[in-house]
């Protein structure tokens, strides 16, 4: 395993330099040109291209419990994990046709504002509050954490506490600048995270076909692979029978097969995609046809990313089966499949090593801006405008925006410096899933309710949130012990710590429905049109030819890629 050499630093640095420098740049025209409205910082309103929106949200969306997480279940279960990508193909060609239109025809730049405009101020302050706690508590310290301790790993460990302090810097720097300069520096964030990614894959590729004795050769390495670990590059997980291992069983509970396509996979994914501040942000400010087009060419390159963050983790998992990486695998004394990313890494030759290490900085910088980004919207616009200091004039409110994010970031170093919230022990990609599982049906449920059923009341609203929770949490944690294992609404496994668990997406998938119900039976109580409906023009929905043909290309190819792997 080789060490960082000068090269792999002259490249980081050069990478440091030019992110900042372009950043610096866009914000210095912004600045010349006397923008400084609110709504510029916050939504970079009208100035974002499509390429500029689709690599922001690409950006922002790949990060440490991608790269890290991602590659940890690639290790584990295989390409089946690559459903959370491919099916947010699916959701953002969704979210593009139906949902955005809904968004800017009613001038929505927050969240919180769609539930203050659709239903009513109660709703709007409770989920504000809300995504605050679960972007700083769950989001924004994860990808610190998980980014910083791989990092660590990568430098040779004793380094942690330096580099939470120098992601959290750079993410300032980039952040303060407003969404403007965050989408554009996310072009470039794209184009290091996607070029060292493949450099990643490519010596993972190598590395299998070294360890077989077929020389330097990335095909004969993923054609070893497909042949060493066949049962890694199936989508489908098999319904484990009695007497299955605990390590199938554990796949299973991860990933439940088919049943999740008809359970929460869709809800995880439209939730994230089109319900969600970090996200919808970024086309927030666009006209329509830039914000579609932006998102779709974000769903193309979503079909490509498992090349990026699964591969490399199976073929950690072929090598060591095969004798391979059982050092690089074990941290503290103990097996875990999250360090498959980075025992990949150590393998990378001088300057390579130093451009992948950019790339996994990259992803991590550009989620941690966005998110921060957020933060100070959401706070800013929806709670500081409307509760505290209703008067509050434009220069004022991008300062607090500023404000907001430094706090943000500060507090999320305070909970990462000694992993207050134990996301270390759970595991990066489980923590996120697990904790933001537990809200997602709520939330969609009263989104979704909110857009295409004019019924739908604000106490419905309310009747959701609680439902969405207590249903996640009742099906997590106590339906098998209180209505058995197997019923004719799920079948929980042992989960090799002494209980049974449902699969947690199957969990979201019953939460979902649960709320569904609560609210469509509390709107009835309603007027059969609440006042607070949103206006649906079916011209909305129309499509040009050339969005059509985006789509079209993007179902193609979804197609063919669960053809080949089913």
């Amino acid at each position: 395993m080789n060490k960082f050499a000068t090269i792999d630093y002259v490249i980081f640095v050069i990478y440091f330099i030019v992110v900042s420098g372009y950043g610096y740049w866009v914000y210095s025209r912004k600045k010349s040109k006397d923008v400084s409205g609110s709504h510029d910082f916050f939504l970079a309103e009208g100035s974002l291209t499509w390429w500029a929106i689709g690599a922001s949200l690409i950006a922002s969306n790949i990060s440490a419990e991608q790269f890290i997480g991602t590659s940890g279940q690639g290790f584990a279960v295989g390409l089946a994990v690559a459903a959370y990508e491919w099916v947010a193909a699916i959701a953002l060609i969704i979210v593009a046709v139906w949902f955005i239109p809904v968004y800017l025809k009613n001038k929505i730049f927050t969240m919180p504002q769609f539930l203050h405009t659709r239903y009513n101020e109660t709703v709007s302050f409770v989920m504000a509050i809300f995504w605050l706690f679960l972007y700083v508590f769950v989001n924004l310290t994860s990808i610190l954490y998980l980014g910083a301790l791989a990092i660590n790993n990568l430098a040779g460990g004793g380094y942690l506490h330096e580099i939470i302090i120098a992601l959290s810097i750079f993410a300032l720097f980039i952040t303060l600048g407003g969404m403007k300069v965050i989408g554009f520096t996310d072009v470039i964030q794209v184009l290091v995270l996607v070029v060292g990614g493949l450099a990643t894959t490519y010596i993972a590729l190598t590395l299998v076909s070294e360890h077989f004795g077929m020389g330097k050769d990335a095909m004969a390495g993923l054609n070893a692979m497909f042949k060493d670990a066949p049962e890694h590059f199936k989508m489908m997980m098999a319904k484990p029978k009695p007497g299955a291992s605990q390590s199938d069983i554990n796949k299973y509970l991860a990933l439940p097969g088919i049943a999740m396509y008809f359970a929460g996979q869709w809800i995880v994914n439209l939730n994230y995609w089109g319900c969600n501040q970090y996200i919808t942000q970024r086309a927030l400010g666009a006209n329509l046809k830039t914000a579609r087009t932006g998102i779709l060419f974000a769903g193309l390159m979503k079909l490509a990313m498992p090349i990026i963050v699964v591969l490399p983790g199976i073929a950690a998992y072929v090598l060591y089966k095969n004798g391979g990486l059982q050092q690089e695998m074990t941290s503290g004394g103990h097996f875990n499949s999250d360090n498959a990313y980075s025992a990949i890494l150590g393998f990378l030759p001088t300057g390579l090593k130093g451009l992948s290490v950019a790339a996994l900085t990259a992803a991590i910088v550009a989620s941690l801006a966005g998110k921060a980004n957020s933060i100070s919207t959401i706070f800013t616009l929806d709670i500081y405008k409307k509760h505290i200091s209703k008067d509050a004039s434009e220069k004022k409110m991008v300062i607090v925006g500023k404000l907001t994010i430094v706090a943000a970031l500060i507090f999320s170093i305070i909970l990462t410096w000694k992993d207050l919230l134990g996301i270390g022990g759970e595991g990066g990609f489980t923590f996120i899933q697990k904790y933001t599982g537990f809200i997602s049906p709520g939330i969609f449920a009263i989104f979704i309710l909110g857009f295409f059923w004019k019924r739908t009341t604000g106490a419905a609203a309310i009747t959701g949130i609680i439902t969405g929770f207590a249903m996640s949490v009742l099906f997590n944690n106590y339906a098998p012990k209180l209505f058995g294992n197997e019923t004719l609404l799920y079948t929980a496994f042992p989960n090799g710590h002494g209980g049974y668990e449902i699969p947690f997406l199957i969990c979201m998938g019953l939460s979902f429905m649960f709320t569904i119900i609560a609210m469509v039976i509390v709107s009835f109580a309603g007027p059969k049109i609440n006042p607070k409906a949103i206006v649906i023009d079916k011209s909305m929905f129309k499509v040009e030819p050339s969005t059509l043909a985006l789509i079209i290309v993007t179902l193609l190819l979804l197609t063919a890629l669960y053809v080949k792997f089913w």
